[in-house]
């Protein structure tokens, strides 16, 4: 080279590259890229070799350039080509691209058109794009996954750079305040402008406020595109620089207002009483608390009234729950305006209020008196519920603070004592605490506490009360009552316990205990050969309430054993007020297990005819306050004729309870009684002494069962002893057993010892004359026909004795021996007259009760027969359904040997040609299946019917014992 040249080439070098210059960047490049020509590689580098895995022979040897990217790409990338040879500018685009070994990756190709050896090709640039890819796709799933999170806990995020001034809001941050999402930065004023403007000062104090890498957290308001207002949770965390400034915050505000009204409700639901609406016992105590507290600092005195209705219950369980619940708020909405604004009214549940007196200056225990007869004023007009007024009474305890109580739990627990006391006293009746309540509270509360623990300690007990039967005055039954004996040997009245019991629901399992405990007692009584003893239960209200209260006892009976017919419940008149149809369908289902229904306490409660005859009740116990002595009022012995010819109308037995004296049971005997029990007869007493009074056969007196047997008895009263003996001794003769008296009440007296037929008594005696006597007696024994026998002429009252029917005959003295004893012996007749015509009704209406008894049960005979048969018949149909339906063929012969069965499969073998049903089998049946028939071995055989082959069975219907026919079955042999 000359010098000359290698100068011009030193020049070259420095401002020009040669061709194996450009080749050796085409060969370094980290970039794939080739070049096409008609459709065949021209060119490529070595990175495009290593993304695809291909030698460099290959792909220039004739390999279609179209391999490389996966087939569903192919006619994209075709176009693409097809356009950029035709001079329309490329674009970068992507595709999923295909190595050699079939793995796939994404890449971006760029391709622009050159001109080489004057022929248009296509320069094309390849990037591996799938790691951008994977990151982008994360990218997005993070910013998805974070908008999601934003959404769902109502989240919106804000960056602030103090040092530019730039903020950014997240989309969530968008969504809090309602506003359109944009990419636009937010102003500086962002959050402020969008808060209340009385909060915004302490918003502003708080955010700037806050310290380098240091959380503050903090609620306030914010107000919503609609201009609503929202309450958020605010939580902010400042980043500082190198020299501690702040440059950077970090926003966040999470939407807690539905969380607020959720809490503000839990918080209301926890301080209200549902019922009423006033605050309840923990708002009333969080009150009292505060209250006590500003007293204590002042200095000055506060009370607190505890106001307890009656009536409640009665009403709850007669008119039912919903009655219960409007009565309450009644009661609330006359309270509450005789509480203050300082003042808080609450109800605790079950009828108590409470009512704290909160004032500027002292309450005292006069001002507290005052409010307290405001309060039972408020409730003195009665409050209607329904169709029904009811009448409320209230006690109210008071308590005072300091002197009776510190803290409010003691103050509540004085001013409940002094309520207790007040319920002791009666009816609307005003107590402040003194020491000595505080005792009688510990006492129920611990009579509550211990009544809990009886059933699990076995201190309850039973004791029976003997019933009898007033026509053979023996022991039928007994009535069992709860008796509770306490570890420490203390006596708690019954009333006492049962009523704590009923109060807190204690009585539904010691009912269940007492309940199966009497009715395990009435088997070993009936084991030991008293049979027919029923033994009586009594039913609380609460009991009452429970659905399922007849398969409760009906499952103890079972697991018992005792006969349902030996088991009498008895339900008073108050716990069957109300819900007359649910308690009568409750009785109804006891009544059809054979249990005998007792009404207790008759004439105390509400019932009327009406409604007693819609219940199944079976005797009516009169209650102790009508069986009155002999010489009561001649009214309230009245009372007591009429509920028992009530209930024997309504074919209802009779019982009176609380019998104590002779002369009571005579009353009752009198007036047809079916049934006592009373201290006359015995107490409650042990189930040992109940049994040896059972054994013992101890009956009620012969001279009072003596009663029952028919004489003849003449009462002869008159105040002269002579006049007596000789009326004596001139009716002797006749054979009457003659009883004396010398004075009306003497006479009341003899007419309850005996059973008197005929009555002859003077006018003129001391105390009481004859009309007024024989008025008596009417009232008290109307069956006994009356006489007067006077030598003194009174026409006035003698005639109205006579118009009342007082007064059967008036006769004369000095009478006529053999008159006398003509009307004597006439009024027997027209006694015993009366007699057989009653007895002949009795009869009948026995006879009637009986046909009644037997037509009934003929009816659910007969209802149980069609019922069966409809059962039959419904099986009969199911399963002449499945025998049609079977894949078999089915005959079957009765004993007569002809074919009374086929189902539609045999029909079908056999063919309409050959008609089976009916038939004589021996006739119509292939010889092969009569001599299975005939077998009847209940063995499988193969035979040839209708051309074809079959297995076949022959089975017995209803046993070899007791046979009805056969049945054959025919399976094909294939099936088979």
């Amino acid at each position: 080279m000359h010098s000359d040249e290698a100068v011009g080439h030193a020049t070259q070098t420095d401002t020009e590259l040669y061709e194996a210059d450009y080749r050796l960047l085409m060969e370094q490049v980290q970039t794939a890229v080739f070049v096409v020509q008609n459709g065949r590689f021209l060119f490529v580098n070595p990175k495009l070799l290593e993304l695809f895995g291909y030698s460099k022979e290959e792909m220039l040897g004739g390999m279609d350039p179209m391999l490389i990217c996966v087939p569903e790409h192919r006619n994209m990338v075709r176009a693409q080509v097809s356009a950029r040879i035709a001079g329309v500018v490329g674009m970068a685009y992507e595709i999923e691209c295909q190595r050699k070994n079939s793995d796939r990756f994404n890449a971006q190709v760029w391709g622009a058109k050159i001109l080489l050896g004057g022929q248009p090709a296509d320069l094309v640039t390849l990037h591996d794009v799938s790691a951008i890819k994977t990151a982008t796709r994360y990218a997005e799933q993070r910013v998805q996954l974070f908008r999601n999170a934003e959404e769902l806990a109502r989240i919106g995020s804000a960056e602030s750079d103090l040092v530019t001034g730039t903020v950014t809001l997240s989309s969530g941050m968008h969504a809090i305040f309602g506003i359109p999402q944009t990419d636009a930065p937010a102003g500086s004023d962002w959050l402020l402008s969008r808060v209340p403007p009385v909060e915004r000062p302490y918003v502003q104090a708080i955010s700037e406020g806050v310290s380098p890498d240091d959380v503050c957290e903090f609620q306030h308001r914010i107000v919503y595109s609609d201009g609503s207002l929202r309450t958020v949770l605010h939580r902010v965390l400042a980043e500082a620089d190198s020299t501690g400034t702040v440059v950077r915050t970090v926003t966040l505000l999470q939407d807690i207002t539905q969380q607020r009204a959720a809490e503000q409700r839990i918080d209301k639901l926890a301080n209200t009483d549902e019922i009423t609406g006033l605050p309840n016992r923990n708002a009333l105590t969080e009150y009292l608390d505060t209250r006590i507290r500003e007293a204590a600092r002042e200095g000055r005195q506060i009370a607190l009234l505890n106001l307890e209705i009656d009536r409640l219950k009665l009403v709850s369980e007669s008119l039912g729950y919903a009655a219960g619940d409007q009565l309450l708020i009644e009661v609330g909405r006359r309270l509450q305006p005789q509480a203050l604004q300082s003042d808080l009214l609450a109800h605790f549940g079950s009828g108590e209020f409470s009512l704290v007196l909160a004032r500027d200056k002292d309450v005292d225990e006069m001002e507290a008196r005052s409010i307290a007869s405001t309060l039972v004023d408020a409730l003195s007009q009665p409050i209607a519920i329904g169709d029904n007024e009811i009448k409320v009474t209230c006690n109210i305890g008071i308590a005072l603070y300091p002197a009776h109580g510190e803290d409010p739990e003691k103050l509540l627990q004085q001013a409940q004592a002094a309520m207790y006391r007040a319920h002791e006293l009666g009816k609307n009746q005003i107590c402040v605490f003194s020491s000595g309540m505080h005792s009688k509270a510990i006492s129920r509360l611990a009579m509550e506490s211990g009544l809990r623990r009886a059933l699990e300690r076995n201190e309850l007990d039973l004791h029976f009360q003997p019933k009898l039967e007033l026509v053979s005055g023996t022991v039928i039954g007994a009535e069992a009552f709860l008796e509770w004996n306490p570890p420490d040997g203390t006596s708690i009245p019954r009333s006492s316990y049962v009523r704590v019991a009923e109060e807190t629901g204690l009585i539904v399992p010691i009912g269940e205990w007492v309940l199966r405990t009497a009715c395990r007692q009435a088997l070993e009584w009936q084991r030991a050969g008293h049979t027919n003893f029923r033994i009586a239960v009594n039913l609380s209200a609460r009991q009452l309430q429970q659905p399922d209260l007849a398969q409760k006892i009906q499952k103890i009976l079972i697991e018992t054993g005792l006969d349902p017919r030996l088991l009498g419940l008895e339900v008073t008149e108050g716990a069957l007020m109300g819900e007359s149809a649910r308690i009568a369908r409750i009785l109804g289902e006891l009544k059809a297990l054979g249990i005998e229904i007792s009404l207790d306490d008759f004439g105390t409660g509400y019932s009327s005819l009406s409604y007693l005859r819609t219940l199944p009740i079976d005797v009516v116990k009169v209650d102790r306050t009508f069986v009155h002595d002999v010489t009561a009022a001649s009214q309230d012995v009245s009372i007591t004729r009429a509920i028992i010819n009530m209930a024997h109308s309504l074919q209802m037995k009779v019982l009176a309870e609380g019998v104590e004296t002779e002369g009571q049971l005579a009353l009752l005997i009198a007036n047809r009684c079916d049934q006592m029990q009373g201290f006359y007869f015995s107490g409650p007493i042990s189930a040992e002494a109940m049994g040896a009074l059972l054994s013992e056969r101890t009956a009620l007196p012969d001279h009072l069962l003596l009663r029952r047997t028919h004489q003849r008895t003449l009462l002869l009263v008159d105040d002269e002893d002579s006049i007596v003996s000789a009326l004596r001794r001139l009716l002797r003769r006749d054979g009457y057993h003659i009883v004396t008296a010398n004075s009306g009440a003497q006479g009341l007296q003899r007419l309850a010892e005996n059973s008197v037929d005929v009555i002859v008594s003077d006018q003129r005696m001391p105390g009481m004359t004859g009309v007024e006597f024989l008025r008596r007696a009417k009232e008290l024994y109307p069956d006994t026909v009356r006489m007067v026998l006077s030598g003194y002429t009174e026409l006035q009252s003698i005639t109205d004795a006579i118009n009342e029917g007082a007064i059967y005959k008036f006769l004369t003295k000095p009478w006529d021996d053999e008159r006398l004893r003509g009307h004597v012996a006439e009024a027997f007749s027209q006694k015993e007259m009366v007699d057989e015509n009653r007895r002949l009704a009795g009869a009948v209406l026995s006879a009637n009760e009986e046909l009644s008894a037997v037509n009934e049960r003929l009816q659910q005979l007969l209802t149980n027969q069609r019922e069966q048969i409809h059962r039959e018949e419904s099986s009969l149909s199911v399963a002449r359904e499945v025998l049609d339906n079977i894949p078999a063929a089915v005959i079957g012969v009765d004993l007569e040997g002809m074919v009374a069965f086929v189902n539609a499969d045999a029909e079908a073998l056999f063919g309409a040609a050959t008609p089976l049903l009916g038939e004589d089998a021996e006739k119509v049946l292939p010889a092969d299946l009569r001599k299975v028939w005939q077998a009847a071995d209940q063995s499988y055989h193969d035979v040839q019917v209708a051309g074809g082959a079959f297995r076949v069975v022959c089975r017995s219907v209803g046993g070899d014992d007791h046979s009805r026919g056969r049945l054959l079955v025919l399976v094909p042999s294939s099936a088979a």
